[in-house]
């Protein structure tokens, strides 16, 4: 039993006790037809509550709690599990009642008082073994959520994990492929190249366990692979960043930006006359990347902006927006408050 299951058969023990007892309460008139066959005796009263509370809360515990009698119920021996119950019931009421026949009726039990001692406990019995099966019931529910909760969160981290993987060597290959071309036409310049790439590189690898970064340490990183493609365009690329430092400690999907910069670069001509230009602002609780408009034809199977829409799906159950307009293209990543 956790402490809301015995909060729960503590008030509802209490609940059955007050029911059952509540008709006693009128032998105190002296004209009514109880007080005839019973007097009202103030120990007694709070004999019979304690007793009757005692029953219910023993019950609780013994088919809710970690027990031999809760095993049996759980390997589905009901037979053997009805019986105990039936046995714990018959001893618990026989003792009661000596008890209560010694404490204050040491000479003779009336019949009347004897038959509505026994209905009395078995009306008890009857709601606590309610009670029970709908605790019983809403502990299962539970389980079940728990689980599917566990198996959704273990299929999110499958699918992520496999997102990466996918994007991961798609900036490999790019990334050496530009290097290639840097070394070719000026070597010093390849050495601060390959600067750049090891830090974008120790960024994409050193992700933190719930694949969410701040602001702050994501446009770092963009600084770094900003200068790589400045290496490789010249004045044929610029990157304008505006965002107020308000927002740095606000968070996103590790490994957002970079993508949006390989799909500018990869899908526009630049030259000096007409320079790739990509702004990073951040509006409305989004960080917004938006790049003009120079569209030539590449190859594209689509992979970057699926995944890392699948990426802010998953991790911050929100979409991205994407826009197309005349001559820009617009991306909206939303952003979650620290």
């Amino acid at each position: 039993m956790d402490k809301t299951e015995r909060q729960i058969s503590l008030y509802s023990s209490l609940a059955i006790t007050t029911l059952l007892n509540s008709g006693k309460l009128l032998a105190l008139r002296e004209s009514g037809l109880l007080s005839r066959l019973w007097r009202f005796d103030i120990a007694e009263f709070g004999f019979q509550l304690t007793a009757i509370f005692l029953f219910c809360y023993l019950f609780f515990v013994l088919n809710l709690g970690t027990n031999s009698i809760s095993a049996l119920r759980v390997k589905n021996k009901l037979g053997r599990y009805l019986a105990i119950n039936g046995l714990i019931f018959f001893v618990f009421t026989g003792t009661l009642a000596m008890s209560f026949r010694f404490l204050f009726y040491p000479e003779q039990v009336p019949v009347f008082f004897r038959a509505i001692h026994f209905s009395r406990f078995g009306l008890s019995l009857i709601l606590t073994g309610m009670m029970v099966k709908v605790m019983l019931l809403m502990r299962e529910s539970g389980r079940q959520a728990r689980e599917n909760e566990q198996l959704k969160s273990s299929y999110m981290r499958t699918e992520l994990e496999l997102l990466k993987d996918q994007m991961n060597p798609h900036f490999l290959f790019n990334s050496l492929s530009s290097l290639s071309a840097v070394v070719r036409e000026d070597p010093v310049l390849a050495q601060q190249y390959i600067v750049h790439l090891s830090r974008v590189f120790r960024y994409a690898l050193n992700r933190p366990a719930n694949n969410l970064v701040t602001v702050g340490e994501e446009l770092k990183m963009v600084e770094s692979f900003a200068q790589l493609f400045k290496m490789r365009f010249e004045d044929s690329f610029r990157l304008e960043v505006t965002v107020d430092e308000r927002f740095t400690n606000y968070k996103l999907p590790h490994l957002s930006l970079q993508p949006l910069l390989e799909n500018a670069a990869k899908h526009n001509a630049a030259t000096p006359e007409r320079p790739l230009v990509v702004r990073i602002v951040v509006e409305d609780d989004s960080i917004n990347v938006i790049n003009n408009l120079n569209p030539v034809e590449a190859v594209s199977n689509g992979l970057g902006l699926l995944n890392l829409s699948e990426r802010f799906r998953i991790l911050m159950n929100q979409e991205i927006i994407i826009e197309k307009q005349a001559d820009v293209f617009l991306v909206k990543l939303p952003l979650q408050h620290e």
